[in-house]
């Protein structure tokens, strides 16, 4: 069946039309619900310590930081009602404006201090502590070498927030939007350390709070009457189901139970031509974001850049494209093309021959002769399964290597990928604010919070921290360009395709915000009769 498809490239899109009708007088206006599926029951909604896009798209919902992107996709005072930069660019001084927890306590300054210090503090594991590096004394903080106090940020009063930075950070305010920015009611995280699993407990400051939590079955946000600015949130409620099985989830689409299904919280079948009853409008929106594999290098075979190079290069990533209907492009490097640092890539999309050189020389240098067993490690999803499929077929094909696939539920997933307990592992990335740092500086540390592939390259380093000084953008993008020369040469990760996402929704939706980095964000969303 023949499929129709919108491109919609532009960096920020707003879904939708016009905003929706006022009830007819005398007649009560019916609740707006929008109704939506994720694949996967949210780890958490602790904005310290989430790590994944389920996790942060939820927590995006409830909570709100000192800035917010809106729906001109551009970044807007939020929890924050104003704020001044120093004159060398390394002091921010913000105003936090009147506003309540949904508990109804206030929202203070102290606030933000706490939960910022508290992500950074070793004893939390916060994966994205290093995304508050920029702050003066954080790292040193995080990494047990100096004390909470001489992190950058303090609270001079209830409505006075002052942030000092080791350097100029031009995208800084693009970090205060991001969740691990986001404050926290040290009363309610202090009383109870498991505050963020139940909803009688979770305490928010943004547009929605959660009124039903049914882990692997349902999640309900309600509108937030305690928010400041709850005149501009228009739903009633959100309602979101955790169906695993994308064909049941379009199913139910189609019979009218879902108004979207889809990006980015689930997936639509490879096969959706195949699938749907009649012709529909698939929304295509290309992100900064990319798909790909983490070797784990502290393990044998692994351990070897030939070997890990060899499978990267095996790959015939425009033909599994093609085949699955992936409405993307192929990835011959890790940053995506809104923000690429070598347009043509690092090396050559199916190039089996360099590839079978390249694995002899490996096997040579490891003392081996026959490959040992290796197991591909992925999370359930059927868009993962069908591409872990096709590469295990092409890896056989062009390699002569038997590779095993393994599969397991997202949480249980990130903990075996979080330990180490893989070879070659299923991976995304979608940039949390849009430069090239966000993407190289996660494999800086061999134990930065989402490196998890054992790798470690003092010249990479060195390239980062002399990319944070330098001030001339043409000159910073040449250092960072030399760098991810670097990743690509020992290819810890093996890039496969730059993200787009797929969607279907109903025609009743208005205003959702979806953003070039692929964040969605409900505050506006409307549901029209």
């Amino acid at each position: 069946m023949k499929k129709s498809v919108v491109a919609v490239t532009s960096a920020m899109l707003i879904v939708g039309g016009s905003l929706a009708g006022y009830a007819d007088a005398g007649q009560a206006a019916e609740p707006k619900v929008l109704r939506m599926n994720m694949n996967s029951n949210p780890p958490t909604v602790d904005p310290g310590i989430a790590e994944d896009s389920t996790s942060g798209a939820v927590t995006r919902a409830i909570f709100e930081g000192l800035t917010r992107v809106g729906k001109d996709g551009k970044i807007h005072e939020a929890a924050a009602e104003s704020y001044t930069v120093s004159a060398d660019g390394k002091t921010y001084t913000f105003k936090i404006r009147p506003s309540k927890w949904s508990n109804g306590d206030p929202v203070t300054a102290h606030d933000f201090e706490y939960a910022w210090k508290r992500a950074l503090n070793p004893e939390t594991a916060s994966t994205y502590a290093y995304q508050m590096y920029y702050l003066k004394g954080a790292e040193a903080y995080n990494k047990g070498t100096r004390k909470a106090e001489d992190v950058g940020v303090k609270a001079i009063d209830a409505q006075t927030l002052v942030v000092e930075l080791t350097s100029p950070t031009p995208f800084f305010t693009e970090l205060t939007a991001f969740y691990t920015y986001y404050p926290a009611n040290k009363k309610v995280v202090e009383a109870n350390k498991h505050w963020a699993n139940d909803p009688k407990t979770i305490v928010s400051n943004g547009p929605f709070q959660i009124e039903t939590w049914k882990p692997e079955q349902q999640l309900i946000l309600t509108k937030n009457q305690n928010y400041w600015d709850k005149a501009s949130v228009k739903l009633d409620e959100i309602h979101f189901s955790m169906i695993t099985d994308e064909v049941v989830a379009l199913t139910m689409f189609e019979n009218g139970d879902l108004d979207w299904v889809g990006a980015p919280l689930s997936s639509l079948p490879i096969d959706i031509g195949n699938v749907l009853k009649e012709p529909v409008i698939v929304n295509t929106q290309a992100i900064a974001g990319t798909y790909f594999y983490r070797f784990n290098t502290e393990q044998a075979l692994f351990n070897n850049a030939k070997i890990r190079k060899a499978f990267a290069y095996a790959l015939d990533r425009q033909m599994m494209i093609e085949s699955l209907w992936i409405n993307s492009l192929p990835a011959t490097s890790f940053v995506p093309p809104s923000m690429a640092l070598n347009e043509d890539g690092y090396f050559k999309d199916n190039d089996a021959e360099t590839a079978k050189k390249l694995l002899q020389e490996g096997m040579k240098e490891a003392g081996i002769s026959k490959l040992p067993p290796v197991t591909l490690y992925y999370n359930n999803s059927e868009g993962n399964r069908i591409v872990a499929e096709v590469i295990q077929l092409q890896w056989k094909n062009n390699l002569g290597v038997d590779v095993q696939l393994e599969n397991s539920e997202w949480k249980k997933f990130l903990e075996g990928v979080d330990q180490g307990k893989y070879q070659i592992a299923r991976a995304g990335w979608l940039a949390d604010f849009n430069d090239p740092i966000n993407f190289l500086e996660m494999f800086k540390d061999k134990d930065g919070g989402h490196n998890d592939t054992g790798w470690e390259n003092p010249q990479y380093k060195e390239l980062l921290n002399q990319s944070a000084k330098e001030q001339d953008p043409q000159k910073r993008k040449a250092i960072l360009a030399k760098a991810e020369q670097i990743l690509m040469d020992e290819m810890p990760i093996m890039p496969i395709y730059y993200y787009s996402q797929n969607w279907l929704q109903s025609k009743k939706v208005d205003g959702v915000v979806m953003d070039g980095l692929g964040m969605i964000d409900f505050k506006y969303a409307d549901i029209k009769p």
